[in-house]
């Protein structure tokens, strides 16, 4: 049988793909299946598949297709007859519900059923939600019985989160009308994916159910909500609120096993911010995976200075999988911005001046890819440049990229046609894609756990983005000594920037050097296990646009969810 988009495989089939029986799967209704860990410790013998992972160069706004490339690379290998699959985050019902599309791919290459991955039909999210926002709410009713821990209201760094983007929530006041109603203190809420709950469900790690329940319970316990009056941290072990919370997420640790439109298994789980946090997929999804496939395509978010650099240095250190292969996307029209063609702007769509032919435009631009492709081969792994192709583009100006890519050290360039055609449209790449998975691969981290917290962040700083230095503020020097002096010096770092840039501001396009990079705040994710230091301002919360793609999302007379498109 031949899945189509409107009549996918049964899950049982899919699983069967991997090897799985019925009594391995979980099903929840025809087409998903939850994956108990256990299965690491049923296939502990069993040798990884490959493993690669799917970064870009600086995109433009609206991105430059990873997802859509990752998918078509696992299609097409499995069109060639290679056992692969795709990892791969869950949408964000907010960015949903804003725009068109989300994190389940678009065209030909997607997963489906493609409406119900992007409502968020697993009920993740609500449930990270939950856990989340029961630990605010513990935050709050401790200070009204008496407040016992002496927490102090003004150092207190929880806040609640919700799914939707309500720009009316990024500050509020709570706990008004009364000593019934809470203690009034100014707060916020966040999305979701924001929430550290999100990101360290996603860092969790062990070889059966047992253990990975064990790590869970521990980062749970150890998040920090504040401090005390006299500067001790306040966890959630210390509010007794850990237990409950772990309970609530036990069966949201559990990955979720779909398909892509053309049949080929997909995992699907967690989706932390790819600014706060990694921006990957699972470690428990990527590691069951691998058991089950002899090749797994990931994607690590936006470009390699903000999500390849932090898959290896958070994800990859926590759990001990490093690629085999590293696949950079790019596009001709994001070359063409960064060699100075037309201005782009975020929430607007893109000028038709980066569709045309423009090699002057191309070869300034190719100094952005460049850097990237240079950043990813400081992680030791074969490059593969992957060009996202769109209707418009050239020969001419894809043969020079190759060239450029080649000499920068690149395996080599190969296009993707995969959301026009699918599979199909990203052979040629996916063999090369095997290809490269099958060298010798020299996979590292960037930097030791015995580096000190600061030399961390000065070497991305220098190494990854290309700037000078790094610039603490006295506050982000101050915070950074306090954890070291409390223990956290061997943490990995988690710089907090713009996507759109090398450095933190988005309108500097291109290979930016002799910049100094600001450091003005520095956070501690103690669940999560890293430390996040802040250049600026992230927003957490976004706001819905004039007209939100939630206008035309209807269901027909049939029950089928319309206007859901990527």
């Amino acid at each position: 049988m031949n899945p189509t988009p409107d009549s996918p495989l049964l899950i049982a089939q899919v699983a069967d793909k991997l090897g799985l029986k019925l009594d391995d799967i979980e099903p929840h209704g025809k087409y998903r299946a939850k994956l108990s860990p256990d299965l690491l410790a049923r296939l502990a013998a069993k040798p990884d598949g490959k493993y690669i992972v799917v970064t870009s160069m600086t995109p433009t706004p609206p991105g430059e297709g990873k997802t859509v490339t990752a998918i078509g690379i696992a299609m097409a290998m499995h069109r060639i007859g290679y056992r692969a699959a795709v990892s791969l985050r869950q949408s964000s019902l907010g960015a949903v519900l804003n725009y068109r599309g989300g994190a389940a791919g678009g065209g030909n290459a997607r997963l489906v059923p493609y409406p119900m991955l992007n409502l968020n039909a697993s009920s993740d999210h609500h449930v990270i939600g939950l856990a989340n926002n029961l630990l605010a709410a513990c935050v709050d009713n401790h200070l009204l019985h008496g407040n016992a821990l002496e927490l102090d209201p003004f150092s207190l760094a929880w806040t609640r989160v919700v799914q939707v983007s309500d720009r009316a929530l990024r500050q509020v006041l709570t706990g008004l009308g009364g000593r019934d109603n809470g203690t009034p203190r100014e707060a916020r809420f966040d999305t979701v994916t924001a929430s550290e709950v999100m990101a360290l469900l996603g860092l969790v790690n062990g070889d059966d159910e047992r253990a990975v329940l064990c790590d869970l319970r521990k980062r749970v316990g150890r998040i920090v909500v504040g401090r005390s009056r006299r500067g001790k941290t306040i966890t959630a072990d210390d509010l007794r609120a850990a237990g409950a919370m772990t309970a609530l997420l036990q069966d949201v640790l559990k990955p979720n096993l779909v398909q892509t439109n053309e049949g080929t298994p997909a995992f699907v789980h967690t989706g932390a911010l790819g600014h706060l946090a990694y921006g990957a997929s699972s470690i428990l999804a990527d590691r069951i995976a691998c058991k089950t496939n002899d090749y797994v395509l990931t994607e690590a978010a936006f470009g390699s200075d903000l999500g390849l650099e932090k898959f290896m240095n958070i994800k990859c250190r926590t759990s001990g999988l490093m690629p085999q292969a590293i696949v950079l996307v790019a596009t001709l029209r994001a070359l063409k911005m960064h060699g100075g063609v037309a201005k782009v702007q975020s929430g607007k769509a893109l000028p038709d001046d980066l569709y045309k032919e423009n090699l002057h435009a191309l070869e300034r631009g190719a100094a952005n890819l460049l850097k990237h492709v240079e950043n990813a081969r400081l992680f030791g792994a074969p490059v593969i440049v992957a060009v996202n192709r769109f209707a418009r583009d050239t020969d001419r100006e894809i043969a020079r990229v190759e060239q450029l890519a080649r000499e920068a050290g690149a395996e080599g360039t190969y296009t993707s046609d995969a959301y026009a055609r699918g599979g199909a449209g990203a052979i040629s790449l996916g063999e090369a894609v095997a290809h490269a998975a099958n060298k010798k691969s020299q996979a590292k981290l960037l930097y030791a756990d015995s580096l000190p917290l600061k030399d961390k962040l000065e070497r991305i700083v220098t190494q990854i983005y290309g700037g000078e230095s790094a610039d603490f503020s006295s506050t982000a020097q101050d915070k950074l000594e306090q954890l070291t002096e409390q223990g956290m010096g061997e943490l990995p770092v988690c710089i907090a920037k713009t996507h759109l840039s090398f450095t933190h501001e988005e309108k500097i396009k291109g290979r930016p050097k002799n910049f100094r990079l600001p450091i003005r705040d520095v956070r501690l994710a103690a669940g999560a296990g890293y430390v996040i230091a802040l250049c600026n301002e992230i927003r957490t919360m976004a706001g819905m646009p004039a007209h939100p793609a939630l206008e035309e999302i209807d269901i027909d007379a049939e029950g089928n969810i319309t206007g859901v498109e990527g």
